[in-house]
Protein backbone atom coordinates (compact mmCIF):
# COMPACT_ATOMS: atom_id res chain seq x y z
CA UNK A 1 0.00 0.00 0.00
CA UNK A 2 1.49 3.44 -0.98
CA UNK A 3 1.88 5.86 1.99
CA UNK A 4 -0.15 8.99 1.97
CA UNK A 5 1.76 12.06 1.86
CA UNK A 6 1.27 15.79 1.50
CA UNK A 7 1.36 18.16 -1.22
CA UNK A 8 4.79 19.17 -1.51
CA UNK A 9 4.65 23.08 -3.49
CA UNK A 10 7.71 24.25 -5.28
CA UNK A 11 8.85 28.14 -6.49
CA UNK A 12 11.05 30.94 -5.88
CA UNK A 13 11.32 33.97 -4.47
CA UNK A 14 9.14 36.71 -6.30
CA UNK A 15 8.46 36.67 -9.94
CA UNK A 16 9.84 40.37 -10.79
CA UNK A 17 13.67 40.07 -11.69
CA UNK A 18 14.92 41.34 -14.67
CA UNK A 19 17.78 38.88 -15.36
CA UNK A 20 15.26 36.00 -15.71
CA UNK A 21 13.64 37.92 -19.22
CA UNK A 22 17.28 36.61 -20.68
CA UNK A 23 16.56 32.76 -19.69
CA UNK A 24 13.08 31.86 -17.83
CA UNK A 25 10.43 34.47 -19.85
CA UNK A 26 10.06 34.25 -23.09
CA UNK A 27 11.45 37.47 -25.48
CA UNK A 28 8.44 39.74 -25.50
CA UNK A 29 6.46 38.64 -22.93
CA UNK A 30 4.74 41.70 -20.72
CA UNK A 31 5.99 42.19 -17.74
CA UNK A 32 2.44 42.10 -16.56
CA UNK A 33 2.01 38.36 -17.65
CA UNK A 34 4.76 37.46 -16.45
CA UNK A 35 3.29 36.03 -12.65
CA UNK A 36 0.82 34.17 -14.78
CA UNK A 37 3.81 32.51 -16.95
CA UNK A 38 6.00 31.71 -13.51
CA UNK A 39 2.81 30.22 -11.97
CA UNK A 40 1.96 27.91 -15.11
CA UNK A 41 5.33 26.45 -14.43
CA UNK A 42 5.92 26.78 -10.73
CA UNK A 43 3.06 25.30 -7.55
CA UNK A 44 4.53 28.37 -5.19
CA UNK A 45 5.74 31.66 -5.01
CA UNK A 46 6.86 33.63 -1.91
CA UNK A 47 6.36 36.63 -2.16
CA UNK A 48 8.84 39.24 -0.98
CA UNK A 49 7.21 42.74 -1.77
CA UNK A 50 5.12 41.80 1.68
CA UNK A 51 8.28 41.88 3.75
CA UNK A 52 9.71 45.38 2.41
CA UNK A 53 6.24 47.36 2.47
CA UNK A 54 2.83 47.22 2.41
CA UNK A 55 0.53 46.18 -0.34
CA UNK A 56 -2.97 46.82 -1.75
CA UNK A 57 -5.78 44.52 -1.69
CA UNK A 58 -6.39 44.86 -4.91
CA UNK A 59 -3.16 43.81 -5.67
CA UNK A 60 -3.61 40.40 -3.82
CA UNK A 61 -6.81 40.25 -5.52
CA UNK A 62 -4.95 40.47 -9.10
CA UNK A 63 -2.44 37.82 -8.15
CA UNK A 64 -5.05 35.49 -7.23
CA UNK A 65 -6.91 36.08 -10.16
CA UNK A 66 -3.74 36.00 -12.24
CA UNK A 67 -2.42 32.58 -11.14
CA UNK A 68 -3.96 28.98 -11.38
CA UNK A 69 -6.93 27.31 -9.20
CA UNK A 70 -4.83 24.98 -7.75
CA UNK A 71 -1.87 27.72 -7.09
CA UNK A 72 -0.28 28.97 -3.55
CA UNK A 73 1.42 32.23 -2.25
CA UNK A 74 3.37 32.42 0.73
CA UNK A 75 4.18 35.38 2.55
CA UNK A 76 6.84 37.27 4.14
CA UNK A 77 6.07 38.75 6.83
CA UNK A 78 6.56 42.81 7.18
CA UNK A 79 10.18 43.64 8.45
CA UNK A 80 8.50 45.99 10.32
CA UNK A 81 6.74 43.41 12.34
CA UNK A 82 10.12 40.98 12.95
CA UNK A 83 13.13 43.99 13.01
CA UNK A 84 12.42 45.31 16.19
CA UNK A 85 13.53 44.99 19.67
CA UNK A 86 11.11 44.11 21.95
CA UNK A 87 8.71 41.29 19.71
CA UNK A 88 5.89 41.47 22.03
CA UNK A 89 4.85 45.04 21.38
CA UNK A 90 4.28 43.86 17.67
CA UNK A 91 0.67 43.62 17.87
CA UNK A 92 -0.32 47.36 16.25
CA UNK A 93 2.17 46.25 13.33
CA UNK A 94 0.93 42.77 13.16
CA UNK A 95 -3.07 43.53 13.14
CA UNK A 96 -1.98 46.91 10.07
CA UNK A 97 -0.15 43.61 8.31
CA UNK A 98 -3.22 40.98 8.30
CA UNK A 99 -5.27 43.85 7.52
CA UNK A 100 -3.67 45.22 4.86
CA UNK A 101 -5.80 42.55 2.25
CA UNK A 102 -4.07 39.38 2.32
CA UNK A 103 -7.04 37.75 2.61
CA UNK A 104 -7.89 38.84 -0.91
CA UNK A 105 -5.97 35.77 -1.73
CA UNK A 106 -8.53 33.62 -0.37
CA UNK A 107 -7.66 29.70 -0.94
CA UNK A 108 -4.10 30.71 -2.54
CA UNK A 109 -2.97 32.31 0.54
CA UNK A 110 -0.48 30.12 2.27
CA UNK A 111 2.12 30.56 4.98
CA UNK A 112 3.54 33.41 6.43
CA UNK A 113 7.09 33.76 6.76
CA UNK A 114 8.13 35.84 9.55
CA UNK A 115 11.84 36.46 9.08
CA UNK A 116 14.56 37.86 11.58
CA UNK A 117 17.68 39.36 11.38
CA UNK A 118 21.26 37.32 11.64
CA UNK A 119 21.78 39.85 14.73
CA UNK A 120 18.33 38.69 16.72
CA UNK A 121 19.52 36.65 19.62
CA UNK A 122 16.74 34.08 20.94
CA UNK A 123 15.38 35.81 24.03
CA UNK A 124 12.60 32.84 25.10
CA UNK A 125 10.33 35.24 26.90
CA UNK A 126 9.96 37.87 24.20
CA UNK A 127 10.33 34.87 21.48
CA UNK A 128 7.22 33.60 22.74
CA UNK A 129 5.48 36.63 23.52
CA UNK A 130 5.56 37.37 19.61
CA UNK A 131 4.21 33.47 18.66
CA UNK A 132 1.25 34.37 21.48
CA UNK A 133 0.60 37.31 18.96
CA UNK A 134 0.14 34.84 15.90
CA UNK A 135 -3.45 33.98 15.08
CA UNK A 136 -4.54 30.58 14.28
CA UNK A 137 -7.02 31.97 11.76
CA UNK A 138 -8.37 34.89 10.48
CA UNK A 139 -12.14 35.63 9.54
CA UNK A 140 -12.47 32.06 9.42
CA UNK A 141 -9.95 31.54 7.31
CA UNK A 142 -6.72 29.28 8.36
CA UNK A 143 -3.60 31.03 9.17
CA UNK A 144 -0.06 28.88 8.81
CA UNK A 145 3.06 30.67 10.09
CA UNK A 146 6.60 30.13 10.30
CA UNK A 147 9.47 31.73 11.71
CA UNK A 148 12.93 31.79 10.04
CA UNK A 149 15.61 32.81 12.41
CA UNK A 150 19.28 33.38 11.44
CA UNK A 151 21.03 33.50 14.77
CA UNK A 152 22.93 30.81 16.19
CA UNK A 153 21.77 31.65 20.08
CA UNK A 154 17.98 29.56 18.49
CA UNK A 155 19.98 26.15 18.41
CA UNK A 156 17.89 25.42 21.49
CA UNK A 157 15.96 22.45 22.63
CA UNK A 158 13.94 24.95 24.23
CA UNK A 159 12.96 27.06 21.20
CA UNK A 160 12.01 23.92 19.05
CA UNK A 161 9.77 22.95 21.57
CA UNK A 162 7.78 26.28 21.97
CA UNK A 163 7.42 26.39 18.12
CA UNK A 164 5.88 22.79 18.63
CA UNK A 165 3.75 24.01 21.39
CA UNK A 166 2.54 27.25 19.08
CA UNK A 167 2.37 25.12 16.31
CA UNK A 168 4.86 27.13 13.81
CA UNK A 169 6.82 26.24 11.21
CA UNK A 170 10.84 26.47 11.73
CA UNK A 171 12.08 27.75 8.28
CA UNK A 172 15.08 25.29 6.81
CA UNK A 173 17.55 27.10 5.36
CA UNK A 174 19.68 24.99 3.33
CA UNK A 175 22.66 25.31 1.42
CA UNK A 176 23.26 28.77 2.80
CA UNK A 177 25.77 30.53 5.49
CA UNK A 178 22.84 30.72 8.08
CA UNK A 179 22.14 27.93 11.09
CA UNK A 180 20.80 24.62 9.37
CA UNK A 181 17.42 24.01 11.78
CA UNK A 182 15.49 20.92 10.53
CA UNK A 183 13.24 20.18 13.03
CA UNK A 184 9.70 19.70 12.48
CA UNK A 185 7.51 21.73 14.75
CA UNK A 186 3.97 22.07 12.70
CA UNK A 187 2.01 20.13 10.53
CA UNK A 188 3.77 21.84 7.42
CA UNK A 189 7.05 22.00 6.29
CA UNK A 190 8.71 25.06 4.51
CA UNK A 191 12.10 25.25 3.51
CA UNK A 192 14.74 28.09 1.64
CA UNK A 193 17.31 26.26 -0.40
CA UNK A 194 20.09 28.80 -1.66
CA UNK A 195 22.67 27.20 -2.88
CA UNK A 196 22.30 27.21 -6.62
CA UNK A 197 25.56 27.95 -9.15
CA UNK A 198 25.68 29.99 -12.23
CA UNK A 199 27.84 27.02 -13.85
CA UNK A 200 24.78 24.38 -13.36
CA UNK A 201 22.04 25.15 -16.20
CA UNK A 202 19.31 24.01 -13.59
CA UNK A 203 21.27 26.00 -10.58
CA UNK A 204 22.17 22.72 -8.70
CA UNK A 205 23.72 19.24 -9.95
CA UNK A 206 20.98 16.35 -10.42
CA UNK A 207 22.44 14.44 -7.44
CA UNK A 208 22.27 17.43 -5.34
CA UNK A 209 17.98 18.27 -6.99
CA UNK A 210 17.76 14.18 -6.14
CA UNK A 211 18.95 14.85 -2.79
CA UNK A 212 16.63 17.57 -2.22
CA UNK A 213 13.13 16.26 -3.53
CA UNK A 214 14.32 12.98 -1.30
CA UNK A 215 14.08 14.91 1.58
CA UNK A 216 10.70 17.07 0.37
CA UNK A 217 9.59 13.47 -0.11
CA UNK A 218 10.64 12.41 3.62
CA UNK A 219 9.01 15.31 5.12
CA UNK A 220 5.75 15.06 2.70
CA UNK A 221 4.95 11.47 4.28
CA UNK A 222 5.83 12.23 7.81
CA UNK A 223 9.56 11.05 8.16
CA UNK A 224 13.08 12.59 8.81
CA UNK A 225 15.06 13.51 5.79
CA UNK A 226 18.66 12.92 5.36
CA UNK A 227 21.99 14.79 6.26
CA UNK A 228 20.31 18.00 7.54
CA UNK A 229 21.11 19.08 11.32
CA UNK A 230 18.37 19.53 13.82
CA UNK A 231 18.69 20.71 17.33
CA UNK A 232 15.82 18.62 19.41
CA UNK A 233 14.29 14.81 19.53
CA UNK A 234 11.55 14.16 17.12
CA UNK A 235 8.28 14.57 18.91
CA UNK A 236 5.15 15.15 16.88
CA UNK A 237 3.72 12.10 15.73
CA UNK A 238 4.26 10.67 12.36
CA UNK A 239 2.33 11.94 9.29
CA UNK A 240 1.57 13.76 6.11
CA UNK A 241 2.85 17.24 5.78
CA UNK A 242 2.10 19.80 3.16
CA UNK A 243 5.89 21.03 2.13
CA UNK A 244 7.00 24.32 1.04
CA UNK A 245 10.18 24.69 -0.99
CA UNK A 246 11.60 27.41 -2.52
CA UNK A 247 14.56 28.15 -4.43
CA UNK A 248 15.79 31.31 -3.52
CA UNK A 249 19.30 33.35 -3.60
CA UNK A 250 22.13 31.61 -5.24
CA UNK A 251 22.60 32.05 -8.53
CA UNK A 252 19.48 34.05 -8.47
CA UNK A 253 19.04 33.74 -12.31
CA UNK A 254 19.33 30.11 -11.98
CA UNK A 255 16.21 29.46 -9.31
CA UNK A 256 13.22 28.94 -11.68
CA UNK A 257 15.68 26.30 -13.70
CA UNK A 258 16.12 24.38 -10.18
CA UNK A 259 12.60 24.76 -9.01
CA UNK A 260 11.30 23.54 -12.55
CA UNK A 261 14.01 20.97 -12.19
CA UNK A 262 12.84 19.81 -9.08
CA UNK A 263 8.90 19.87 -10.17
CA UNK A 264 9.61 17.67 -13.60
CA UNK A 265 11.48 14.87 -10.70
CA UNK A 266 8.87 15.20 -8.15
CA UNK A 267 5.97 14.50 -11.74
CA UNK A 268 8.20 11.98 -12.62
CA UNK A 269 7.67 9.73 -9.69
Amino acid sequence: MAVRAGRIRIGVGGWVFEPWRDNFYPEGLAQKQELAFAASRLTSIEINGTYYGSQKPESFARWHAETPDDFVFALKGSRYITNRRVLAEAGPSLEKFLSSGILELKDKLGPINWQFMPTKAFDPADFEAFLKLLPAEREGRPLRHAVEVRHDSFRNPDFVAMLREYEVALVTAGDSEFPEMADVTADFVYARIMGTREDEPEGYASAELARWLARAKAWAKGEPPEGLDRIAPETLPKAPRDVFLYVISGAKPRNPAAAMALIERLGAG
